[in-house]
């Protein structure tokens, strides 16, 4: 059986709402991919968490600015509530189990939230630079560099320490959380990757999107969830010990 790793999705008002490129990560990464939607009691969490050996924290709307003591953004998203508080809740019961963690976009953010960091609410505004992080629709293709550290996580992962990435996010972390190495940067100083300082605790965070990297494939896309999936396999034969 291979690994169970939660994934979240966000939801509306009539349908559960995750794109397929990260059911498909996972498991060409081999594991098993759950599905958790936003849900009307969080604190269900870790009922659901209870069979996995990860958790995977997708893209998506903005995290609500109220999370990180600040005024929304006039170009800042409505809140999906309900989602803010279920991933929250998610991570913090991954945390405390110590399950592996990954987060791409939205995810990234939200745990530099949680651990009590801030984020740039518009890039274009707040932070302008020549390059556009904004590119929804060049989801799969490759539109600025990130220069990694070399021997962190993200770079024992991938096997290289320049890369290009595609980029949708006006988004993005602002100061940074306690807790926190940043690993990655675009040229312009947008993080773009941070993973966890506890050696308990195996988390990374990118800000681009290696799920939707699927034309143009690349080594060290697919590395970034072959390590997530080799943590996962160790939680899973701990478990089974």
């Amino acid at each position: 059986m291979p690994p169970i790793v939660a994934i979240s999705a966000s939801a509306d008002a009539e349908r559960v709402r995750l794109p397929l490129n990260y059911l498909r990560s996972a498991e060409g990464a081999g594991l098993a991919p759950m599905i958790i939607p936003p849900l009307s009691d969080p604190s269900q969490a870790a009922r659901l968490l209870a069979g996995a050996c990860g958790l995977l924290l997708t893209g998506g709307e903005d995290v609500d600015p109220r999370r990180y003591g600040a005024t929304a953004h006039a170009a800042t998203q409505p809140p999906n509530v309900l989602r803010d508080d279920t991933e929250l809740e998610l991570l913090r019961v991954a945390r405390a189990r110590q399950l592996p963690v990954l987060a791409i976009c939205r995810g990234m953010q939200l745990i530099n939230v949680a651990l009590g960091g801030s984020l740039v609410q518009d890039i274009p505004s707040e932070r302008p630079s020549e390059i556009r992080h904004d590119q929804p629709d060049h989801a799969v293709g490759r539109c600025h560099s990130v220069s990694v550290i070399a021997d962190s996580t993200l770079a024992r992962a991938m096997g290289v320490t320049t890369l290009d990435v595609n980029s949708y996010h006006h988004q993005s972390v602002g100061r940074v959380a306690p807790g926190l190495f940043v690993n990655a940067t675009a040229p312009d100083g947008i993080i773009e990757g941070f993973e966890s300082t506890d050696p308990g605790w195996w988390m990374l965070a990118v800000q681009w999107h290696p799920e939707d990297l699927t034309r143009d494939v690349m080594g060290w896309d697919r590395g970034i969830f072959r390590a997530f999936a080799e943590q996962a396999a160790r939680v899973q034969r701990a478990l089974q010990a």
